[in-house]
Parts: structure tokens; sequence; C-alpha cells
């Protein structure tokens, strides 16, 4: 148990100067399609919260007028 508490407690500390050293800012990205583009089925969006990012990309087909 002693050392579980001494690990979680180092982890902590790892954790703790990590977050110290680059302060976490936001960064929130949306492109929803390219300017070239006249017909966009696309849409991407980026978070980037420091420590973590996440992305998602969302696709669909359209059927084409002729």
């Amino acid at each position: 148990m002693r050392n579980r508490k001494a690990t979680l407690a180092i982890a902590g500390l790892i954790a703790l100067t990590a977050i110290a050293v680059r302060h976490p800012t936001v960064d929130v990205q949306l492109v929803t399609h390219d300017a070239r583009d006249p017909a966009p089925h696309r849409m991407q969006a980026a978070v980037d919260f420091g420590l973590v990012g996440v992305s998602v990309l969302y696709t669909w087909t359209v059927s084409r007028l002729r």
C-alpha cells in the first residue's frame, strides 16, 4: 500500500511539472470546406487542450445533379 501511494505521488508531481512547464491553452479549429470546393462534403474539427488533443472528421456523400 505504501509503494502505491509513493507511485501516485511521483506521478502527480510529474503531471504538475508538465503543466507548469507549458501552460495549457485551448486551441479550437473548425474547417468546413476548401474554398475551391463548390460542393463541400466534409467537416473537420480539432480541439487541443495543451496536454490532450481531439480531432474529428465527418464526411458524407452527395448525389450530383446532372
